[in-house]
């Protein structure tokens, strides 16, 4: 439990934070990896060579000394944490691993005369503090997920039962249960964990479900990455019968349910998780504005399916904004998605529950767009594929 004087000690850092935490987290990684194998998989490499995991880990070490006295006041953050946990079994032997490495980047990186056993000892009881936090309510989560009808805990055996071309870029993979019983029912906009082996190593990623699951399997959506290991393994090796390893669905960034017009914006694959949303919202008559932006009508994913339940639900109103236009691309505008035209999609619609998910640059923009209409913020959510962020 921290006292007083360590709680003191721990806002007065604050600023060795804001200034050098990317340092820090980036020595911790490094450390970490090296010298502890076994905690690679939990990992994605790739957010570690351009810097996203360590700035989203100095980011959320900012947040909790910040707000120490308030734990409160950090909000959504330790409920996308714990989920982004779950999703990928992060497990209580892995909170002492994570521990002594940080306490160790920090004693290294600020060096001793700031990092005085004061402060270490103040850090070690802020991570107990923090980790007795999320695995009380890691262990919750798993276990709800484990005793829920189709639940499980841990890895449970699914097989490839179909795959779809859906853009030059993005295939379908349809995921059935080995042991052919029931599977859990996710929510609109929770993601699954895939546990993988490839050339010898473990790898483990989320990816969205971009369907309703029907309780018998499960589907998700895979962009080919440019060196991706895994979506390069899943788009080139995975065939049809194969079998691997799932985690139960996670992830807190859902759809709620409301009475308000929706809206659901994405670029890119960023489409994946709002399909399931649309679904889901259609089948309670409420209005939806689908507006979807892409490079080109080759690497738009689902759109034959979008028109489709467009035609069959007047309630929904779906537009496309392509950045460029081959010869037989048919889209609504093609450019960037401005505020003019965001605004002219929408109406005179403001009191809206306004979904958007893409790459980061693009949601920052979004927001803004939202922010600049009148949408309330407090109904403008958003979620990232990767590390958590800022959206400035």
């Amino acid at each position: 439990m921290l006292n007083a004087e360590q709680r003191a000690i721990i806002k007065a850092t604050v600023p060795l934070l804001e200034s050098g935490g990317e340092a820090l987290t980036t020595h911790f990684y490094k450390m970490m990896l090296n010298e502890y194998p076994q905690v690679r998989p939990l990992f994605n490499q790739a957010h570690q060579a351009s810097g996203d995991q360590p700035r989203a880990l100095a980011n959320g070490v900012l947040m909790y000394a910040r707000h120490i006295d308030q734990l409160e006041q950090l909000g959504g953050l330790v409920g996308q944490i714990i989920n982004k946990h779950v999703a990928l079994q992060i497990l209580p032997e892995h909170y002492p691993i994570v521990g002594s490495c940080l306490l160790r980047a920090i004693e290294e990186v600020l060096g001793k005369e700031i990092a005085t056993p004061e402060v270490i000892a103040a850090w070690g009881a802020a991570y107990g503090q923090l980790a007795d936090i999320l695995i009380g309510a890691e262990e919750s989560l798993y276990k709800e997920k484990e005793q829920a009808a189709g639940g499980w805990r841990g890895t449970r055996a699914f097989r490839l039962v179909r795959r779809e071309q859906e853009s030059s870029e993005i295939v379908s993979f349809y995921f059935a249960p080995v042991d052919g019983k029931p599977v859990l029912k996710a929510e609109p906009g929770q993601y699954i964990g895939l546990q993988l082996f490839i050339d010898g190593a473990e790898q483990r990623r989320n990816y969205s479900l971009s369907a309703l699951c029907d309780g018998k399997q499960y589907r998700i959506s895979v962009k080919r990455e440019a060196g991706g290991k895994v979506s390069n393994y899943l788009h080139d090796e995975l065939v049809v019968g194969e079998t691997l390893q799932l985690f139960p669905p996670a992830g807190d960034f859902t759809l709620a349910a409301s009475d308000k017009p929706l809206v659901l914006i994405s670029g890119g694959v960023g489409i994946t998780p709002t399909l399931a949303m649309l679904e889901a919202a259609l089948a309670t008559q409420r209005p939806v504005h689908f507006i979807h932006c892409a490079r080109n009508g080759a690497v738009h994913a689902f759109r034959d399916w979008i028109d489709g339940l467009a035609e069959r639900h007047p309630q929904l109103k779906r537009f496309y904004c392509y950045a460029e236009q081959d010869a037989d691309d048919q889209a609504d505008a093609v450019g960037l998605l401005s505020q003019e035209l965001l605004a002219q999609w929408l109406g005179r619609e403001r009191d809206v529950d306004a979904y958007f998910l893409g790459p980061k640059g693009f949601m920052a923009v979004i927001k803004r767009h939202l922010k600049g209409l009148g949408v309330p913020e407090q109904q403008s959510r958003y979620e990232f594929f990767g590390p958590a962020a800022a959206l400035e």
